[in-house]
């Protein structure tokens, strides 16, 4: 078994340390969040090492997991002058699991290699509850070799791995993943938000939409949600327009026109200007429907 630690412990990287080292007999040494308070308490449920430093965290581990919020975070993780996750890290191994732009993936693994180290994406397309029983879907971007390597642990995660190539192209699958979830999300909050306006049985139109070219999976995960208005947070409006904004950049650099796209995250921009970013994505029925507060309460 490894010893593992875990850059960044909110919902999904906690789960994701607890499944490893409950579940799988794992030993997640050490621990790090710029969060003290969460850190201290999965450091002091799973006996790792609270560590207040990044070397620290890389000194306790073979493998060290990341699960940031974006692309700045992973810049002072790992490319920042002086300490770092890299300082003294010849022979580590980094897990980056996190919807960031391939670039900043990329940079990432060119300063590992120069450090001696090696560096695997791991893009995760699955939500708390999978990530707390290793049923993420994980897409893998890096070396062959080094993903054969360590393929045992990741499969541990998952339900379903794929290698999408290398280093940054996990990054551009999940991107593009995201994309779509999001496009269908506020697809779904429109129709059912005109339903409601035409006095439609909501019930009624979800089961045609399950059995019709409407169907989604979004349907199945967001569809009651929307309609009770419980939007407890599994994977936020703030994410999702970073996401969208991932793909946008993507799309742009390719000299592409993406108008669906750009119109869905001009909505999920709306959510966080009005202070709805921490609502699940399916908040985005906040500014569907007609009669609901701008609040979303």
């Amino acid at each position: 078994m490894s010893n593992l630690a875990f850059v960044g412990v909110g919902r999904m990287g906690a789960n994701m340390a607890r499944h490893l080292q409950l579940d799988c007999g794992h030993d997640v040494t050490a621990v790090y969040d710029v969060n003290r308070e969460t850190s201290a308490q999965i450091a002091k449920e799973l006996g790792a090492k609270d560590c207040m430093t990044l070397a620290e965290v890389t000194a306790a581990a073979e493998i060290i997991f990341t699960v940031v919020t974006n692309d700045d975070a992973m810049r002072t993780i790992f490319l920042q002058n002086g300490e770092s996750l890299l300082s003294a890290s010849s022979g580590k191994t980094f897990i980056n699991c996190a919807t960031l732009s391939p670039s900043i993936h990329r940079e990432v693994y060119v300063a590992g290699k120069a450090a001696g180290a090696e560096v695997l994406e791991g893009a995760m397309a699955s939500s708390i509850s999978q990530a707390r029983e290793g049923k993420l879907f994980l897409m893998i971007g890096g070396d062959e070799a080094i993903f054969n390597q360590h393929k045992e642990i990741l499969a541990e995660l998952s339900v379903n791995l794929r290698l999408c190539g290398d280093i940054g192209k996990a990054a551009e699958v999940k991107a593009l993943v995201n994309m779509v979830m999001n496009i269908n999300t506020a697809a779904l909050a429109e129709g059912l938000g005109l339903a409601d306006a035409l006095g439609l049985d909501l019930k009624m139109v979800c089961e045609i939409f399950s059995q019709t070219g409407a169907n989604s999976r979004v349907l199945e995960t967001d569809a009651e949600d929307m309609i009770d208005r419980d939007h407890e947070c599994w994977f936020s409006a703030e994410h999702a327009a970073k996401d969208s904004g991932i793909a946008a950049d993507l799309a742009r650099a390719e000299g592409m026109n993406l108008p669906v796209n750009d119109t869905t995250r001009a909505q999920y921009d709306q959510m966080v200007a009005s202070g709805l970013g921490e609502l699940d994505k399916s908040g985005i029925a906040e500014l569907t429907f007609q009669g609901r507060s701008p609040s979303g309460s």
